[in-house]
């Protein structure tokens, strides 16, 4: 099994590039969909950021507003710590319970947006970053996803650094141009990737 990270700042892009990856035959698992599914609505781990955050970070239906709790953890770093004690033991649950059931010989890639941040370069094989000017990852955040300039910057603030990313990168994937282009590179890391896995 060749193990892979993939990472990026917000609005970089990493969700074409494993989408890419998938369809050339990666198990992805991705970390922020593993995030949203450990606190859904009647989990411990949703019990767990209402007693830590209040029921005021609730939806009238009880689901997380994702949106409110991000407002809140960007703007505070130790209450963006506070979460993370929360979800990322039981996203690491859900990532190894995945990983066990991959075939041996799989190229499995974690897409992991807090790689860089948590130090977790170390975990895999090979790393990936997706890469993009910090005013291409504005203009996706603020046209696309609908997001307030000051909450973007808040976002790609509370991330690591494009430098920082990219000094613990195997491969980097520049997503600022056109999808053919990105198209053509996934295509050559997958095929550094078959390699590898084929000689391990």
């Amino acid at each position: 099994m060749l193990k892979v990270g993939l990472t990026g700042g917000i609005g970089a892009g990493k969700s074409e590039v494993s989408r890419r990856l998938a369809a050339r035959g990666a198990v992805v698992i991705d970390a922020d969909r593993l995030a949203r599914e450990v606190v859904e609505p009647g989990t411990p781990g949703l019990d767990a950021v209402v007693a830590e955050f209040g029921d005021g970070i609730l939806t009238p239906d009880g689901a997380m507003d994702r949106e409110r709790v991000g407002r809140i953890v960007f703007a505070d770093p130790d209450r963006l710590a506070a979460l993370n004690a929360i979800v990322h033991p039981l996203v690491g649950e859900r990532m190894k319970a995945l990983m066990d059931a991959a075939p041996d010989e799989a190229i499995v890639v974690y897409d992991v947006p807090l790689l860089t941040e948590n130090e977790l370069a170390g975990m895999y094989d090979v790393v990936i970053v997706v890469d993009a000017p910090v005013e291409t990852q504005l203009d996706r955040l603020t046209s696309r996803r609908g997001m307030a300039e000051e909450d973007a910057r808040a976002r790609i603030a509370a991330q690591a650094t494009r430098e920082e990313r990219l000094a613990i990168a195997d491969h980097v994937i520049d997503n600022s141009a056109s999808l053919d282009e990105l198209d053509a590179r996934v295509g050559e890391i997958w095929a550094d990737l078959a390699r590898r896995a084929a000689a391990a």
